[in-house]
């Protein structure tokens, strides 16, 4: 079982690549530690910022940074990061098309115990709905490492979001099918399209396995990519399947399942059903505690795609 966190491999790449690129600052709001920045902070100490616990103006500092040639990497809670600093988001970062990597780490329920004042459960819809914003969740560590080197070639905004806890693997390190902006496909079938993102891949591909032993097929889309969203691939695996379900861990509102429902009815109507979070302060637990309670596991997705098919 992999015990690195996705918010550790992307420590792990700037503390490599800042050994040559001066131009890399990372900042953080009194959260070094839960964002497994440490490491990086004794490393790199002339190219960190502690900004302390003030959101809006970590993100602000982060820009002006960005706007005298740095590439900033902003890490703070999710819950926090997408809320309070809401409007710097959306104006000193995306609006002012600055060079800033906006990280949310413990997104989602990560939190769990800490219930809805510290869960994550709007930032899809939140970030995505800005102009230049890009929105990204990968799925593991390898493909983690994959897009924070991929972001680091280009100039443009982001907001990424990875949880608190380590997830199972999906690929092999130094062999992982990423192309930046594209969907990953892990298994392919005709009888339904499972595109699910972040940590309810690995639960989608599971899912998978069950739905095999009882003879049927499905797609598994690895949608790290929320925005720009990979409207090819799910068309194709629209086409491809008698039905979709989506899985994230969010609202039911403006996330992916939103955004597949729109390319689907648009281009290729079928039925697509949401799996997600409850729109209601969701129960007090682990993260695997919540998502079994709410059917976001193997079992669950597999149950809902035997009743489609």
């Amino acid at each position: 079982m992999n015990k690195i966190p996705n918010r550790q491999a992307i420590c792990d790449v700037l503390i490599e690549q800042a050994n040559t690129d001066k131009d890399i600052v990372v900042l953080c709001s009194d959260s070094r530690g839960s964002a497994s920045f440490a490491p990086y902070v004794a490393a790199h100490p002339d190219q960190y910022v502690e900004v302390g616990i003030a959101e809006q103006n970590l993100v602000s500092i982060a820009a002006g940074l960005a706007k005298c040639g740095k590439k900033s990497f902003v890490a703070s809670p999710a819950c926090f990061l997408s809320t309070r600093s809401y409007e710097q988001a959306k104006v000193d970062v995306a609006y002012s098309n600055t060079n800033v990597i906006l990280i949310g780490i413990s997104g989602g329920i990560s939190y769990g115990a800490l219930g809805m004042s510290h869960h994550s459960a709007q930032d899809i819809a939140a970030m995505a709905s800005v102009p230049n914003m890009r929105v990204y969740i990968p799925s593991d560590r390898h493909q983690t490492k994959c897009l924070i080197e991929a972001l680091l070639k280009d100039e443009k905004p982001a907001y990424i979001r990875v949880g608190r806890n380590p997830v199972e693997d999906i690929y092999e390190e130094g062999n992982v099918p990423f192309e930046m902006d594209k969907a990953t496909v892990i298994a392919e079938g005709t009888d339904v399209a499972i595109i699910a993102c972040g940590e309810m891949v690995k639960p989608a591909a599971d899912a998978a396995e069950l739905l095999k032993a009882k003879g049927i097929s499905a797609t598994v889309l690895d949608m790290y990519c929320i925005k720009p969203l990979d409207t090819e691939a799910i068309i194709k695996a629209a086409n491809n399947a008698k039905a979709v379900i989506t899985v994230e861990e969010h609202s039911p509102f403006g996330g992916l399942g939103s955004m597949v429902s729109q390319v689907v009815g648009r281009e290729c109507p079928k039925k697509v059903i949401n799996l997600a979070l409850p729109d209601e302060p969701v129960i007090t637990g682990t993260s695997q505690e919540v998502f079994d309670y709410y059917g976001l596991n193997a079992e669950g997705i597999a149950k809902t795609a035997m009743e489609l098919v």
